[in-house]
């Protein structure tokens, strides 16, 4: 078998996307979530595509799709490639099957070019990295990584189908999941290919970059405690006003974020307001604050002088603030030396190389708790994402196969 052009390989790309794109749970908007008939019919369809690129195939016993290229010697190491097959509800057809898709193509060159290498290659399509169904991310990763929490099992969806009972009915066997969980001797390196699900890529006139961190985020419930009042009756001076309050602090977290650069953002993205009325001055405000960033230490340090900002706010207007944090998500960083294997994989191909951080999650913050990581982004149209509006360019596609490609010819060829 002749390799295929770079452009013939995107192309197939594109087409197989638009396959996967048919298998859905409904007609009219693409939904795929996990332990479903859809994504069993989506893996099996994925594995034949592997098994074509001369790949060893099976589904673990957490519902991941798995292959394996072997090496020059069977039982090498391997460098894991992968993503995810799962979607949100109404999703875009690119987030996380195009790092699977776009893996396949890889292998399909070295194998129809008979090659190995020193290292063998596998490919995963993870199960469940959405939480579309169960409320659960990372499902598949942490199935192979071998940190699957047993509560897990009694999670139920919104028919009240519980992880247990859904793998029960797609084949699989809840007392198994541990043999998901590989050995950290079996893999060197973990590399994913994904959608920037971001606007830099596009706003630089890039066509690919280079993860330099998955961003650690804080989620907190905030709230501003006042004095509610008749809204014609109290004086301005005398106001003890919740929502004014909560409206000041909120453009001081966008000014104080900005400032404060690193890439680290700053959201608030909820507010009710008490009692809500036309005429009646607001006595309570609660609001949603959600930071992010790629380093622990300046994100921790913005989040202080929030809340700083946040108590000198209500002092100043004689109201009261109180917060509390329920979500904490450590920052991820990439290897250091797959980050440069990456960058020098995208500079041969398109000139020169760009580090940013994603501020989505990834199925590659579960796999860094066991093995380097290094992340290749993908321009996307408008950065649009989690939307049917999810859109890639196939000559994108060709630059990312290539640089993809390089990137793991050169990985795998060492031991």
């Amino acid at each position: 078998m002749s390799p295929l052009t770079r452009q013939q390989a995107a192309e197939r790309v594109m087409d197989r996307a638009d396959e996967l794109a048919a298998i859905s749970e409904t007609p009219d908007a693409l939904t795929r979530v996990s332990l479903s008939p859809e994504h069993l019919q989506a893996n099996q369809r994925v594995g034949q595509w592997m098994q074509h690129a001369g790949m060893t195939v099976w589904q673990d016993s957490v519902g991941n799709l798995c292959g394996r290229y072997e090496g020059e010697q069977e039982g090498a190491s391997a460098v894991l490639l992968g993503s995810h097959l799962d979607t949100v509800r109404n999703a875009g057809r690119y987030d996380g099957m195009l790092g699977v898709l776009t893996a396949i193509e890889v292998v399909d060159n070295l194998h129809r070019r008979g090659a190995r290498l020193a290292q063998a290659i596998e490919i995963v399509g993870f199960c469940d990295e959405e939480g579309t169904r169960f409320g659960i991310t990372l499902l598949g990763s942490r199935g192979l990584t071998g940190t699957w929490p047993e509560s897990w099992l009694a999670t139920t969806d919104a028919e009240g189908i519980s992880v247990a009972q859904a793998m029960v009915q797609v084949g699989l066997d809840p007392a198994r999941i541990s043999h998901a969980a590989r050995n950290v001797a079996d893999i060197s390196s973990y590399l994913e290919l994904h959608i920037e699900q971001g606007p830099c890529l596009e706003q630089k006139g890039l066509a690919l970059g280079v993860v330099e961190a998955i961003n650690g985020a804080r989620r907190l419930r905030c709230q501003f405690t006042g004095e509610a009042g008749h809204a014609g009756t109290v004086p301005m001076n005398h106001r003890k006003d919740a929502l004014a309050a909560a409206a000041e602090w909120m453009v001081a977290v966008e000014s104080t974020t900005q400032r404060h650069g690193n890439n680290l953002v700053a959201t608030v993205g909820e507010i009710r307001c008490v009692p809500g009325a036309v005429n009646v001055i607001p006595g309570e405000v609660t609001l949603s604050l959600d930071i992010r960033g790629p380093q622990d230490g300046p994100l921790d340090a913005l989040l202080g002088e929030l809340l700083t900002l946040a108590e000198a706010v209500a002092g100043r207007r004689e109201v009261y603030f109180s917060a509390e944090e329920f979500y904490r998500i450590a920052a991820t960083p990439c290897d250091f030396r797959l980050q440069t294997l990456i960058g020098e994989a995208v500079a041969a191909v398109q000139g020169e190389s760009l580090s940013l951080p994603s501020g989505a999650g990834h199925d590659a913050i579960a796999m860094a708790e066991r093995w380097p990581v290094g992340m290749l982004f993908v321009r996307c149209k408008g950065g649009i994402s989690h939307h049917p509006a999810e859109s890639v360019q196939a000559e994108d596609v060709a630059l990312a196969i290539e640089a993809f490609g390089r990137a793991v010819t050169s990985l795998a060829a060492s031991r």
